[in-house]
């Protein structure tokens, strides 16, 4: 038996993330399972190092050997995933010891999680045998490390949001799922990631000091449901916020949602208002739906945090533009987002580019009316964004009314006024660009926002929670 790493290590955590072989056990002919389809993604993601497949019967999958076990491998394994029956994690965790992996994650669940006071038993088991043979667990009941720089895709799935800075730490396999695509949509990218689900040996404190120390990681997102030694956790969380923003979503907090994270990984909940507190503490972010937290995620990927979060808003490049400014002030005012007044010569200098007649001019800036309207709305945002109370600039774009009211040529020449803008960078710009009429043309509105790198959501309630999320 060889000592186990000291469970805070660094480099212990970058052996897992950077393995130079993976066996993937309980690969069996069967195409459509999971870790047939496990394997088949490790073979095709550009992982450098070595793909086993591991099956008691052995034989061959496609044009790949099945090893019958982990011992017969010739050369050495560092991460092993787990696909097959909890009944025989036990005999697979002997091997794992004496072929000195690494980590062993197991895909398996039927733990703690079942409720089943023997299968929690077992799951202690698994971490004790670790222990003595000197490996680590992440798991049970997950998907385990996502590095896709290295080529270990999100386990057997197709999901693949470009490189970037952000790192997750998930207790659900499915959540993560669920932010990848996210990323995949909107134009986000990660660098490294990890469900962890029971965490019976791995959690999320130990990732988290290893993601703190990861110059290629800018920005960490957490969802947990119930963690275990939460009094470290915090105080990771606090120095981790120190050097880089983490954003938590804490699941659970009905008794519904209580139940359901239980038999979803074991986990026993605590009090929203216990942990409200205690990250407001910590310096981090909190979120409180998947849409909130891959909002805040967005904007402190394009923008980093804010010292202020003062807002300037563009609406009404159609008519109706009145009733969308009370909207943009009604939202902002219940988040808690400031949308200052303009300077009087500012106003000034707004009625000389866009008339007062059918135009609000305040902030919100209210654009309805049909005459030169491009020129209009580079002025109006050189103004806005001139005014030194003004940090971040949002734009209401009625796309579906404005591609019916204005020829091709006009709706092109008023969406390049505002990628201009946001690429001279003068004050970071968010788009409100609503679902409606002529959808077609408005995601090709999107896609040229989202290739400039603009982050683009779909309504004011989003974009202000996120926002205000972003401010220090």
């Amino acid at each position: 038996m060889h000592s186990r790493p000291d469970k805070g290590s660094v480099r212990d955590l970058r052996l897992i993330f950077h393995p130079r072989s993976i066996a993937v056990v309980g690969v069996s002919s069967d195409e459509a399972r999971v870790p047939a389809l496990w394997f088949r993604a490790l073979l095709s993601s550009g992982f450098q190092g070595k793909v086993y497949a591991v099956n008691r019967k052995g034989g061959r999958f496609q044009s790949q050997r099945v090893w019958p076990s982990l011992t017969s491998i010739p050369g050495p394994v560092d991460l092993v995933i787990s696909c097959i029956p909890r009944e025989s994690v036990v005999d697979l965790l002997r091997d794992c010891a004496e072929k000195r992996v690494k980590c062993v994650q197991f895909y398996t669940a039927g733990f703690s999680e079942s409720g089943e006071a023997e299968w929690a038993d077992a799951e202690r088991e698994m971490v004790r045998i670790a222990q003595q043979g000197g490996f680590r667990i992440i798991g049970p009941n997950c998907f385990g490390v996502y590095n896709p720089r290295y080529g270990i895709p999100y386990g057997p799935f197709n999901v693949m949001p470009s490189l970037g800075t952000v790192g997750l730490i998930v207790q659900s396999g499915g959540i993560m799922g669920k932010i990848l695509e996210y990323g995949m949509v909107c134009g986000l990218g990660f660098g490294k990631g990890i469900s962890i689900g029971n965490a019976s040996d791995i959690g999320v404190a130990d990732v988290l000091e290893y993601l703190a120390l990861e110059d290629e990681i800018k920005t960490v997102g957490l969802y947990l449901e119930g963690p275990r030694d939460t009094r470290h956790l915090f105080e990771v969380i606090r120095a981790t916020a120190e050097i880089k923003p983490v954003v938590v979503w804490k699941g659970g907090g009905s008794p519904a949602g209580d139940q359901a994270i239980f038999f979803h990984t074991g986990a026993l909940a605590s009090s929203p208002a216990v942990w409200s507190g205690a990250l407001r503490q910590a310096g981090a972010l909190e979120a409180r739906s998947l849409d909130e937290m891959c909002d805040t995620l967005l904007l402190l990927d394009r923008f980093g945090r804010l010292s202020r979060g003062n807002l300037g808003a563009i609406c009404g490049l159609t008519d109706g533009g009145g009733g969308e400014a009370v909207l943009i002030s009604d939202v902002c005012n219940a988040t808690g987002v400031e949308v200052p007044h303009l300077r009087k010569n500012t106003a000034k200098a707004l009625v000389d580019a866009i008339g007062q007649v059918g135009s609000v001019l305040t902030n919100p800036v209210d654009m309805s009316q049909r005459q030169a309207i491009a020129p209009a709305v580079r002025q109006a945002l050189g103004l806005v964004a001139s005014e030194p109370q003004i940090d971040i600039i949002l734009v209401y774009e009625n796309a579906g009314v404005l591609l019916d009211v204005y020829p091709r040529e006009v709706t092109n020449a008023v969406n390049r006024a505002f990628l201009d803008f946001s690429q001279e960078r003068q004050k970071p710009l968010v788009l409100v660009l609503p679902p409606g009429p002529a959808e077609a043309r408005r995601r090709e509105i999107e896609r040229a926002f989202r290739g400039a790198g603009v982050p683009i959501l779909p309504n004011v309630e989003r974009a202000a929670r996120a926002i205000k999320n972003i401010i220090r």
